[in-house]
C-alpha cells in the first residue's frame, strides 16, 4: 500500500463524572492504572506503535496533571517531524469551549489544515486495550468508505450500554444502522449471543470529515458528537464501514473472538480491569514486548519485600509492584501497588488498588478498595472492613461495596481527617 499521511487526533477531554473521586482533580485520561500508567498511555502506544507519529491530543477539564505528563513523557523526534502535541480548547471559532467531540476537532481544524493528512484517525483515551490501527487504515481504504469505525465484540445482554452496530446483510462491510443503548439488538450471524459494540475508534477520509463537520456546526439540533451525530451521518447515505476488532493483528498476541478491550468508566469497571491484570495467565498481558506500552520512567528504586521489625517477611501474592514499592513485614495478595508505595509491620492488603504514594501503617488492614495517590492508613486503622462505616467516614462506597479515598487523605481508625499527606503537591 503506498505510504498514507495519517494525523492521529486523541479526544482527552473527558470529565469522568463516574470516576469520582479519582476524577476530582485530573481528567479522566490522566486517572492512573495498573501501577506505572495512566490511561492515555495505552491510546497513545497504540498510535506510535502503529506507525502515527504526528499525533494531537484535546484536552479541556483539568487538564493540569495531564498536559504535565504528555510534555514531560511523550517527545518524539522533531528531526522527523514527530509530535505528540496537548491542545486545549482555544476558542478559535467564537467564545465557546468544547461543545462535544465533533465541535472539538470543528475548532481545531487548524491542526488538520497544517498537517495536510489524507486520512485522520480519532481516539478515545480512556480505554484499555492493544490494537494496531495500520490495518483498519487498509481496511478503510479497500472499503471504499469515506468513514470508518472500529467495533468490538459484546454480549447482546450488554447492548443497552453501548453504541449498537448493525451491518448491512446485503453489504457486511457497511453499517446499516448506528442505535445509542438500544434495550436489545439482533445477535450476529456467526455468533447470535454477541453484536457490535463501538470503540469509539475512527478512520475519516479527510475532505469527508471536514465536510461533515463544518455541515454538523451549521445544524442547529446536535450534540456535536462524533458517534452521536457525525458517524450516524454517514451511515445514513450508506458511507460508512465497520472494522471487527477480533480481526486485527497485534504483533505477540493472537486474533480472537473475545480480544480485550474494556472500558473503565465506572470506579467498579475501573477495579474489575485491575483485577484483570493479576492472574498468572492475565486477561490483559502488560508483559507483550512486542507491542509495548509506553509511559513515563520513574526515578524511584526497585519495589523490595523485607521483614518487618520482629522478623516477619513482608509478602505479595498474586500482585503487581510498582518501582519504589516498600513491603516491611506486611501481607498484599491480589493487589496492584504503584508507585513508591509502602505497607508496614503486619499490615494487610487484599483484593485492592493503591495509586502512588500511599501509606499503610503497621497493623492496618485494606480490603478491597481504591486509595488515591498520598493517602495515609496509619496503624490499627481498617478500610473496606464495614462498608457503612466507610460511609460514615465520609469514603465513597459503590453499590458493589468497593471502598474508594480521594487523594491525600489521612484516615483515623474510627474518623476521617481531610488533612494532606506529606509531601503533598
Amino acid at each position: 500500500m503506498p505510504k498514507c499521511r495519517v494525523l492521529a487526533v486523541v479526544l482527552a477531554g473527558g470529565e469522568g463524572k463516574r470516576l469520582m473521586p479519582l476524577t476530582e482533580d485530573r481528567a479522566k485520561p490522566a486517572v492512573p492504572f495498573a501501577g506505572a500508567y495512566r490511561l492515555i498511555d495505552f491510546a497513545l502506544s497504540n498510535v506510535v506503535n502503529s506507525g502515527y507519529r504526528q499525533v494531537v491530543v484535546l484536552t479541556q477539564y483539568k487538564s493540569h496533571s495531564l498536559d504535565r505528563h504528555i510534555s514531560e513523557t511523550w517527545r518524539m523526534s522533531t528531526h522527523l517531524g514527530h509530535y505528540v502535541a496537548s491542545v486545549p480548547a482555544q476558542q478559535r471559532l467564537g467564545k465557546e469551549w468544547f461543545l462535544g467531540s465533533a465541535n472539538a476537532i470543528h475548532q481545531s481544524m487548524n491542526l488538520i489544515h497544517d498537517a495536510q493528512p489524507d486520512y485522520v484517525l480519532v481516539v478515545g483515551a480512556d480505554h484499555v486495550y492493544r490494537m494496531d490501527f495500520s490495518s483498519m487504515l487498509e481496511a478503510h481504504i479497500a472499503s471504499g468508505a469515506n468513514a470508518s469505525v472500529a467495533a468490538v465484540r459484546q454480549p447482546v445482554k450488554l447492548a443497552d450500554q453501548f453504541g449498537v452496530i448493525e451491518v448491512d446483510p446485503e453489504r457486511p462491510g457497511r453499517i446499516a444502522r448506528f442505535v445509542e443503548k438500544p434495550p436489545t439488538t439482533p445477535g450476529l450471524p456467526d455468533d447470535p449471543s454477541m453484536f457490535l459494540a463501538s470503540m469509539g475508534n475512527y478512520i475519516f477520509t479527510t475532505d469527508a470529515l471536514i465536510e461533515a463537520l463544518e455541515a454538523d456546526a451549521r445544524r442547529e439540533e446536535t450534540a456535536h458528537d462524533m458517534g452521536g451525530d457525525i458517524i450516524p451521518s454517514f451511515v445514513d447515505r450508506g458511507d460508512c464501514a465497520v472494522y471487527d476488532f477480533s480481526t486485527n493483528p497485534v504483533p505477540g498476541e493472537e486474533p480472537t473472538p473475545l480480544r480485550y478491550w474494556r472500558d473503565v468508566g465506572t470506579l467498579d469497571s475501573y477495579y474489575e480491569a485491575h483485577m484483570d491484570l493479576l492472574s498468572a495467565v492475565p486477561a490483559f498481558n502488560l508483559y507483550n514486548h512486542e507491542w509495548p506500552l509506553f509511559t513515563r520512567q520513574t526515578a524511584s528504586p526497585p519495589a523490595k519485600l523485607v521483614h518487618g521489625e520482629d522478623g516477619t517477611p513482608g509478602t505479595a501474592h498474586d500482585s503487581l509492584l510498582s518501582h519504589g514499592v516498600v513491603i516491611s513485614g506486611g501481607q498484599v495478595e491480589r493487589s496492584v501497588l504503584s508507585t513508591d508505595v509502602a505497607v508496614g509491620l503486619g499490615a494487610e492488603v487484599s483484593d485492592s488498588v493503591l495509586l502512588d504514594d500511599v501509606r499503610i501503617g503497621a497493623g492496618a488492614v485494606v480490603r478491597r478498595a481504591i486509595l488515591d495517590k498520598q493517602v495515609v492508613v496509619p496503624p490499627g486503622a481498617t478500610i473496606g472492613v464495614d462498608p457503612e462505616a466507610d460511609r460514615a467516614r465520609g469514603f465513597v462506597v459503590t453499590d458493589s461495596g468497593l471502598t474508594v479515598i480521594s487523594k491525600r487523605r489521612v484516615v483515623e481508625p474510627d474518623t476521617a481527617l481531610s488533612s494532606p499527606a506529606r509531601g503533598a503537591q
